[in-house]
């Protein structure tokens, strides 16, 4: 097996463990910076490193269209690509084939109507696209994912799903999660045929499988036992995050995690898309081990950090209130910029004027902030003091 739990908490369900992969070994619960284009914006590896990153995520939607699969495999994988020794996740494309194609401008006919451009056709074999890039077309299969996957060379793989936008019917939401089945089980039969189909031959990567079913219950319990039971290496919960609520959120994982476990071995939990402080601390609860999100950097490049001295929050550094702020971000911050006395009203100034350094400095906070609130938690489970400290830490957290 791949992953070993170390410890459970006795008072919740969440626990601490050990996932193995060729490129090294991840602490669970752990959250996974997004390096969609093949980096994790404005840091370095090494960087990354410091601040405690067992594993980053790369696109394979974005690294397929550009600079192209096969070319990163010419060039020794994506590892090699980025300069990157430590485990890589790539999700399978599917949100990004969906959800780019919402943001194409609308056609606009000689008659003057204005008709949606369609740039995807799902059929029962994949999905049809166009690229946003250049608008040429490609089709995306549970197969052709798999391969592209390999091409990158990745740690773990995520299979073809639908993630459904919220809200939708359920008629639509069982279409879709009927196709994620499928393809699904198309995914892993290929998987085992191409790799380590035998025993005697150890497997260069792990394949997840998605769960889905929107905000539907019954929907949710049922995917949760279908990709259950099939053999992947872990069992990921998608189509959450996507305007739901938090409460739907975390009914959908209340749900859906008693079906995963049950039976047969035990595989790691991952929640995709998730990364406010908050959802990681709700999730580990009930049970998740693996999270991403790119709200870390997302936020950092508009200005916005999260601290926590007496109170805990986000704070807005281009506010003009930060203008003659002397002190840091946060106090006793390990952080690359409050450690080394970057004050807010620097930061402030360098956002003002459109600087990479004050960008850098507010990633690296963002990151280190989550990666360290996950090594607390870890710390805490393995202590038999995560409920305390989950509840010491949303006391005075301003949502």
């Amino acid at each position: 097996m791949s992953f070993k739990i170390l410890k459970r908490d006795k008072q919740s369900s969440a626990r601490t463990g050990i996932l193995k992969t060729i490129h090294g070994d991840i602490r669970t619960p752990v959250f996974m910076p997004v390096g969609t284009l093949g980096t994790v914006k404005t840091t370095t590896p090494n960087e990354l490193k410091e601040l405690g990153a067992d594993i980053i995520l790369g696109n394979t939607y974005h690294l397929y269209l550009r600079p192209g699969d096969k070319e990163i495999k010419k060039l020794g994988g994506l590892h090699n690509f980025i300069n990157w020794d430590r485990p890589i996740l790539t999700d399978s494309g599917g949100y990004q084939v969906f959800s780019l194609a919402k943001n194409i401008r609308p056609i606009i006919c000689s008659t003057g109507h204005i008709r949606p451009k369609n740039l995807v056709k799902i059929t029962p074999d994949g999905v049809h696209f166009q690229s946003h890039l250049d608008g040429s077309r490609h089709f995306f299969t549970p197969e052709k994912v798999v391969d592209i996957q390999r091409n990158l060379g990745s740690d773990i793989m995520m299979v073809l799903d639908e993630c459904t936008s919220y809200p939708c019917s359920k008629k639509y939401a069982i279409e879709a999660m009927n196709r994620t089945h499928n393809w699904a089980e198309k995914a892993i039969e290929h998987f085992h045929k191409t790799v380590g189909a035998r025993r005697a031959v150890p497997k260069k990567s792990l394949l997840f499988g998605i769960v889905q079913g929107s905000t539907f219950k019954d929907l949710r319990q049922k995917s949760a036992k279908f990709i259950s039971s099939l053999p992947f290496d872990g069992i990921a919960i998608g189509g959450v995050s996507v305007g739901e609520g938090k409460k739907e959120m975390y009914k959908v994982l209340d749900w859906t995690i008693p079906h995963i476990r049950p039976t047969g071995p035990i595989r790691p939990i991952y929640l995709m898309g998730v990364g406010t402080p908050e959802d990681l601390l709700e999730a580990v609860e009930r049970g998740v081990d693996m999270f991403d999100c790119v709200l870390p950097t997302r936020l950092a490049r508009h200005g916005t950090v999260w601290y926590y001295e007496k109170t805990g929050g986000k704070l807005n550094l281009l506010n003009s209130s930060n203008k003659s702020y002397s002190g840091p971000i946060m106090k006793d911050c390990q952080c690359y910029a409050c450690k080394n006395g970057f004050s807010r009203a620097y930061i402030h100034h360098l956002l003002k004027e459109n600087e990479v350094l004050g960008i850098r400095l507010t990633t690296l906070h963002n990151l280190h902030f989550l990666l360290d609130l996950m090594r607390q938690i870890r710390d805490n489970i393995d202590k038999g003091t995560f409920l305390k400290f989950k509840k010491e830490f949303l006391k005075n957290w301003k949502i």
